[in-house]
């Protein structure tokens, strides 16, 4: 079997590729032709000859690396290429949010066209493979006021463009004649915090949020391009039932790890978000994907950390003042208060 897999240097793409490779299946990767894609892929051709070192040294089976094919669903290039010869698609390659919310036209000619343009490939190869779509739990909106858990038949209403295009995309490739499976995703942050990802800051404090780890998610995409029993199917990715915690219960154990500490809550927006969550009984059965929880994350995150940690302790203040000014909910309260201690002054 070879399975084309786009954005397979991503977080969660990077993992379906591993899973792959170690069932055996022949991986080819669809990405643009970056600096720091060609990065990428010499460091995961480094972690491969590792493998395939020890493997040997295990008397396993030796795992093979995956092809490139380099191209843009921009315009379209090198997917015809990337296509020939696959019996199945992972499409994981999109523009999330903020860019997606704050670039719309861009990200929608990526994310919505160049799914178009995948799909036409798709059925102009004549090969026909079944194509893995990476949804999102985005599709529901906002199910705050809802009981959850958020289930597959339960009415979809995007309340951002991210979540809007998903749901297009949905359609459209379910309406393409092709073979396909739709798996919606959970909250998978990538295990590496080189950098602070502001949609932290827009997700309030009580809102429920369901984590998977990247690994997880990536295992089960892996295993539903493999699996007849997934075709034509809609399935919920999620961590479990002890990945289901509120927004606070996930912020301030990261904080806690990073040895930042909790930030006010003020940091914080009030609108609901589109997190939940969910029930994925049913993709859990078939995958057996969910292996690991939060806390597990966060020892990975801590040893990933390493060193960092201690130089953020000793400068905990500054890291907390940098953390702040970053959101504009708090830059808003604290502008509040020197508005209204200074009209307390006046009187």
């Amino acid at each position: 079997m070879k399975v084309l897999v786009t954005g397979g240097l991503g977080n969660i793409g990077s993992a379906v590729v591993r899973t792959l490779l170690e069932d055996g299946v022949e991986v080819r990767i669809f990405e643009q032709k970056t600096k720091i894609n060609l990065k990428k892929a010499t460091e995961a051709a480094t972690r491969v000859a590792k493998a395939a070192v020890k493997a040997i040294g295990l008397g396993k089976r030796q795992v093979r690396g995956p092809e490139y094919a380099w191209g843009d669903l921009g315009d379209g290039s090198g997917l015809a290429e990337a296509v020939e010869g696959c019996d199945g698609v992972v499409h994981m390659a999109y523009i999330i949010p903020p860019t997606s919310e704050r670039r719309t036209a861009w990200a929608r000619n990526i994310n919505v066209e160049g799914t178009r343009r995948l799909l036409a490939a798709c059925v102009a190869g004549g090969r026909g493979p079944r194509v893995v779509f990476a949804s999102s739990i985005s599709v529901y909106g906002n199910s705050q006021g809802k009981q959850p858990p958020r289930r597959v038949g339960d009415e979809v209403g995007p309340i951002d463009a991210y979540g809007k295009m998903k749901v297009e995309c949905e359609h459209m490739l379910i309406a393409s004649g092709l073979p396909w499976t739709v798996l919606r995703v959970a909250a998978a942050p990538t295990i590496d915090w080189k950098r602070i990802d502001p949609i932290m800051y827009e997700i309030p404090m009580t809102d429920r949020i369901e984590f998977v780890h990247p690994d997880d998610a990536g295992y089960a995409f892996a295993k539903a391009v493999q699996s007849p029993a997934a075709e034509g199917r809609i399935l919920q990715i999620g961590g479990g039932a002890s990945c289901q915690m509120t927004q606070y219960e996930f912020m301030r154990k990261s904080l806690v790890m990073l040895g930042v500490g909790m930030l006010p809550v003020e940091a914080f927006g009030r609108k609901n978000y589109h997190t939940d969550w969910m029930d994925t009984e049913e993709s859990e059965a078939l995958f057996h994907y969910q292996r690991k929880d939060f806390d597990q994350f966060l020892r990975e995150q801590r040893k990933r950390y390493g060193f960092r940690k201690s130089l953020v302790v000793l400068g905990r203040p500054v890291a907390r003042m940098v953390l702040l000014s970053k959101s504009k909910y708090y830059k808003e309260y604290t502008r509040s208060l020197r508005h209204r201690n200074t009209r307390t002054t006046a009187v």
